[in-house]
């Protein structure tokens, strides 16, 4: 059996950036051969990445890249299972690095930047190292590309859990930046009402109509009365007709902002982590029961 030395191990690390314990276990399960110590880690590490990837990962960042001239940029959701992983500075830069690829390849499709060259090898393979080395399942859940009409200014709230990218004509850096932090806060559906998916629009539409009659109200009245309850929620989801967060009277709205700046948002991209994904919940004292049960019938 050879003798496992410091040098070796802190050099297999260098070369596969894999925990010390496991480059040293690795390095003896090979009996000090270097490069099958290597490639016992590649099949570790993917085999802890095949392990991960039925875990649900609801957390994690949004990260944002944006060319010099704010003419084309790009946003990224980052997934990982826990907050605290989230926060790690290899998933960071990680995230960081998908932004700037998508940025300056245009990928078609996750899959597409999934198969694209990262460092020497694909960002697949990066994906599955990272998930070797921390431990925890990770996903690169979606992007969006924009080539601006305007100028593309971005915006990255609570930890990088929420991120903007919006494509501004006219106006100034600060209304930009205004009209950024605004889409963060009021979380705007759609920039105007041909933007609302229909069915938000025909559900709004139902339940009003649905109140109205328990109230009481003249079947003549409901369309009136649901048209009215359309136009208020639409003022509430899209961007021009929300109330600026920032106006001195609480009254202007953002269409309102822009006509006085003569200023246009073209569009825009808000990503919220997590949004949408269904988090498992887990009965920890259950959970380890069945784990003590399932011990005792082994």
């Amino acid at each position: 059996m050879a003798a496992i030395t410091a040098g070796m191990v802190a050099e297999l690390r260098a070369k596969t950036d894999a925990p010390m314990m496991e480059c040293k276990k690795a390095l003896t399960e090979a009996d000090g051969d270097l490069g099958k110590a290597e490639e016992i880690l590649r099949v570790r590490l993917g085999n802890k990445a095949s392990k991960a990837a039925t875990r649900v990962a609801a957390e994690g960042v949004v990260a944002v890249n944006i060319a010099a001239d704010g003419k084309v940029g790009a946003i990224v959701e980052l997934n990982s299972e826990t907050d605290f992983v989230a926060k790690n500075d290899d998933f960071v830069a990680f995230s960081k690095n998908l932004a700037a690829l998508v940025a300056g390849s245009d990928p078609a499709s996750v899959e597409a930047l999934s198969a694209a060259p990262m460092d020497g090898a694909t960002v697949e393979e990066v994906r599955k190292a990272l998930v070797g080395k921390i431990g925890e399942n990770m996903s690169i859940r979606r992007f969006a590309r924009l080539s601006a009409v305007g100028r593309l200014t971005s915006y990255v709230h609570g930890g990088s859990k929420i991120g903007v990218l919006v494509d501004v004509t006219g106006g100034d850096e600060q209304l930009a930046r205004d009209l950024a932090m605004h889409i963060a806060a009021s979380k705007p559906k759609a920039l105007d009402a041909a933007g609302v998916p229909q069915d938000l629009l025909d559900t709004e539409r139902r339940i009003a109509v649905e109140k109205a009659r328990e109230e009481g109200k003249p079947a003549a009245m409901l369309d009136k009365i649901a048209e009215g309850t359309v136009q208020k929620y639409l003022k509430t989801v899209t961007l021009l007709g929300q109330v600026f967060v920032k106006a001195e009277d609480g009254k202007q709205t953002i269409e309102q902002l822009l006509k006085a700046k003569s200023a246009a948002v073209n569009r825009f991209v808000l990503y919220i982590v997590g949004e949408g994904i269904e988090k498992k919940t887990t009965d920890f004292a259950a959970e380890v029961a069945e784990q003590m049960a399932a011990a005792r019938k082994a």
